[in-house]
Order: C-alpha cells, then sequence, then structure tokens
C-alpha cells in the first residue's frame, strides 16, 4: 500500500469572488478553484459565470453561478497532480447532470451527489444554474474512500430523511461565507463534515445491521476505536477480542478496504490531534499534552508523523 502525498492546508482567510465576463476568464477560474479541470461550451458568448470560494482548513467551500458549459475531469489531467479529494455539489438552482463509476444523477434543486476527483468525470449543465460545491480531502471523513465510492454520481435527495435536515445547514453555507472565517469556520465547516459523513452512512445503510453482516462489524470496530483513541492499550489484538474475531480476520477486513489496521488508527488519532491543536480552547495545552490525550505517547513520533500527513509540524499549524 502506498502512502498518500501529504496535502497542504488552506488557512481561514477571507472569502474570494471571481466574476467572469468572458469565457476564458471563467474555465481558468475553476481549475484554479477546485483542481485542473477541462471546460468547454457551446455558446461561450455571451457567457458569464460568478466563484465566489472561501479556504477553511483542508476545506474549500465554492458557490458557483454561471451559464451552460461542460466540465470534465480527464484521465490526462489526473495524471498531472497528485491531490485526491471528494466533492460534494449541492444544487441550489437549475439542473446538472454528474457522470462517474458508470453511474449518472440528474441533479435538481436540494439533490446532492458527491464525486471522487482521482477518478474520471463530467459534469453538464444545459441552463444557468447556481451549486454549492465543498471540496475536501477524503480523510476528513469518517468513512472509508472505498466505502464512500459506492455513492458516487449518486443522487441524494435534500426533501426528504436525513437530506432535509441537513440540505437547509448547507444552504445557509453557501449563502454566508464571508461566517467561514478563524475558528469558528472551522467549527462550521466540520460540522458540515460531519452530518455529510451521516447522510453517506444513511444512505449506505450502514445503521442497518441486518443487510449486510460484513458491512455492519465493520461499522461496529469503527465505532470501537473511534471511542478508545486515547488509551494506549488500542491495537489489533484488543480489537479483534472485544469482536471476537481473530487478528487475521481482523487485517482482512481492512485490507479488503485498501488499508490496515494501524492505518486507520493514526489516522483517526491524528485528526482528533489537529482539531485539538486548532481549537482556542486549548491554545495553552501543551503540543505534547495534546498528543498524549490521543494515545501518542512519544512527541516525537507524534511530530514526524504529523509533518508526514499533512506537511507541516503540530507546532507549525498551532502558530497559523
Amino acid at each position: 500500500m502506498h502512502s498518500s502525498p501529504a496535502i497542504p492546508l488552506t488557512s481561514p482567510g477571507p472569502v474570494s469572488t471571481i466574476l467572469a465576463r468572458d469565457f476564458s476568464t471563467f474555465r481558468t477560474a475553476v481549475s484554479e478553484s477546485f483542481v485542473p479541470l477541462q471546460v468547454t461550451s457551446d455558446h461561450p458568448e455571451p457567457f458569464r459565470g460568478v466563484i465566489r470560494s472561501a479556504g477553511v482548513d483542508e476545506v474549500h467551500v465554492n458557490e458557483v453561478r454561471a451559464t451552460d458549459h461542460v466540465v470534465e475531469r480527464t484521465p490526462e489531467l489526473i495524471a498531472r497532480g497528485d491531490r485526491s479529494y471528494f466533492k460534494l455539489s449541492l444544487m441550489l438552482a437549475g439542473t446538472g447532470l454528474l457522470i462517474q463509476d458508470d453511474r449518472e444523477a440528474l441533479l435538481q434543486p436540494g439533490d446532492l451527489a458527491v464525486y471522487d476527483t482521482n477518478r474520471p468525470y463530467s459534469l453538464v449543465f444545459d441552463e444557468e444554474f447556481r451549486t454549492m460545491v465543498v471540496m475536501f480531502p477524503k480523510h476528513l471523513l469518517d468513512l472509508p474512500p472505498d466505502v464512500v465510492g459506492q455513492l458516487t454520481a449518486v443522487r441524494m435527495s435534500g426533501s426528504e430523511g436525513v437530506g432535509a435536515l441537513i440540505v437547509p445547514y448547507l444552504t445557509q453555507l453557501a449563502g454566508n461565507l464571508e461566517q467561514l472565517r478563524g475558528s469558528t469556520g472551522v467549527r462550521l465547516t466540520h460540522s458540515a463534515l460531519d452530518l455529510v459523513t451521516t447522510l453517506f452512512a444513511r444512505e449506505l445503510d450502514l445503521d442497518r445491521t441486518g443487510t449486510d453482516p460484513h458491512q455492519a462489524l465493520m461499522q461496529r470496530i469503527r465505532a470501537y476505536i473511534d471511542e478508545h483513541l486515547a488509551s494506549i492499550e488500542l491495537g489489533p489484538g484488543t480489537i479483534a477480542a472485544a469482536h471476537f474475531i481473530s487478528t487475521r480476520h481482523l487485517h482482512g477486513l481492512f485490507q479488503s478496504q485498501g488499508t490496515t489496521v494501524s492505518t486507520w488508527i493514526r489516522t483517526r488519532r491524528l485528526e482528533r490531534c489537529r482539531r485539538d491543536l486548532m481549537n482556542p480552547l486549548y491554545a495553552d495545552r501543551p503540543v505534547a499534552a495534546i498528543a498524549a490525550r490521543w494515545g501518542f505517547v512519544d512527541a516525537a513520533h507524534f511530530s514526524r508523523a504529523f509533518k508526514t500527513a499533512y506537511g507541516q509540524a503540530p507546532s507549525e499549524l498551532r502558530a497559523r
């Protein structure tokens, strides 16, 4: 298994607005705001487009309004870069067609869909539209990327069930990007991702233990790990024993999802530490104390692991 490259952090900052009065300007702005994309239009003149963006922690929150065009993430563009994100789209006005992994989702106002920047996709807008796009690294979700991959280009309704609770919150974020700054912005944005994780889990039926025993077991194991992250005793042996399975079976479960037990534990611990380091309530708490709180007994090891994962030392993140 290859380790993913460190993803540079984006500091909370003011909202940037790009007003594109011609297609060339919009095409450039799209690739600079997200990942490199191929943008075409049958009606490049006249063309109107507006992109409003806010960077919060590692999350990019965008509101896009434009006339008709097509966006494509091609294999050639994917090969050029090493950034890998999920993108969540919430259609606010107009319609859009998302195509990925041999699936198609026709999105209307209030509909949500997720897609993976590491695989080819297309977005087709046949009319003027407005959408919210949240782009974030995959590790910020409490679900394995391979599991979330089952939902790419699947329409999720915002008018019923869990979606009806989440869409109003996201819509308010899209209309109030100026609020996404400082520690408040971090909390609001991570709350949004927690809600999105809940929606994905519901769509995948992860809460239903009777449908897929394998999936239900993995859900219980991940929950157990999160509950015991602070324990220095947490490891394959204790996890397997708590779920009455062999360590070999446990390793096989995680291997089937493209990761390992130790990698999953380390990633979850690092993410909890990162959130604490950015929390003003813990500003006077030593970095080593935060690391120990989440199961890292060796401060030097924690610092190295943190820098490998996030591209900067814990103290550098806190200083920002």
